[in-house]
């Protein structure tokens, strides 16, 4: 009898705990299909089929949007190839210093970011650099590569390196084993913390509140400060659209994995 309550009691904190995660993601879905009345898409009225149909109808709001994707994009493709580079460094090889490496590695992922946000730009502020689009790139690169390494690294544990040695003695340099051999068995690694990156780019905003110039608005701190004036349906129309494109990339990433098992 215990064992039993035990396990009810179990199985509904579990359920109490993704409802709190997720009630606030499917209100946003919900309020996407709402017709507000006034400034603030806050009450449901009624339903409708209009901010769907015009999810760029708001310049300012897609200027954001925009922003925040080439932010996105920039800081994956960074974070990607240096991360990767440090993963397979740490994994490939022994050097002195490797342990300071893998703990300078980890200090992004515990630091608030309130501080690496405030930090940065101190240092922006200190040396002179106008804060713009690129300090913004440049600051989530810094605590996306940590991200990278670590995934590409989970990736590189099991890795075989005699298949490297193998391909080298018949003859493949080390630029055709790398693109042959090396990189398309760690890639869904590297696509998995590619994704995972970007997810984190577009979704920050307390280090881009610090280190984003005056007219570098994102998409996060355009919904911050539109709780202030006006909050507009087609802002739930694009953030659900970005939660089913986050699904979508995860969904395909899962299959292609197992496509790849098979």
């Amino acid at each position: 009898m215990r064992a039993r309550l035990g396990h009810l009691a179990l199985t509904a904190a579990a359920l109490a705990g993704f409802a709190f995660l997720f009630l606030p993601i499917v209100v946003i879905v919900v309020f996407s299909f709402n017709q507000p009345v006034g400034r603030f898409n806050l009450v449901w009225h009624s339903f409708t089929l209009e901010n769907w149909l015009h999810p760029f109808a708001r310049a300012d709001i897609n200027a954001t949007v925009w922003r925040s994707l080439r932010v996105a994009f920039v800081s994956m493709v960074a974070a990607g190839v240096m991360g990767t580079l440090v993963a397979l460094a740490l994994v490939r090889y022994r050097f002195r210093g490797g342990a300071l490496v893998n703990l300078l590695l980890v200090l992004p992922l515990t630091t608030p970011e309130i501080v690496m946000g405030s930090s940065l730009a101190l240092l922006f502020l200190d040396r002179g650099v106008e804060r713009s689009f690129w300090t913004i790139a440049i600051a989530h690169t810094m605590f996306c590569v940590s991200f990278v390494a670590i995934t590409v690294k989970a990736r590189l544990r099991g890795f075989d390196w005699t298949l490297e040695d193998a391909a080298m003695d018949l003859g493949a340099g080390p630029w055709r084993t790398f693109s042959r051999i090396t990189f398309p068995l760690i890639l869904p690694g590297v696509l998995a913390a590619a994704l995972l990156s970007f997810s984190l780019s577009i979704d920050d905003f307390i280090i881009t509140f610090f280190v984003a110039g005056e007219g570098d608005t994102t998409f996060p701190l355009y919904v911050f400060g539109a709780f202030q004036r006006e909050l507009a349906p087609q802002v739930n129309v694009i953030s659900t659209a970005l939660l089913l494109l986050s699904v979508g990339a995860l969904v395909a990433s899962v299959l292609y994995q197992r496509a790849r098992l098979r």
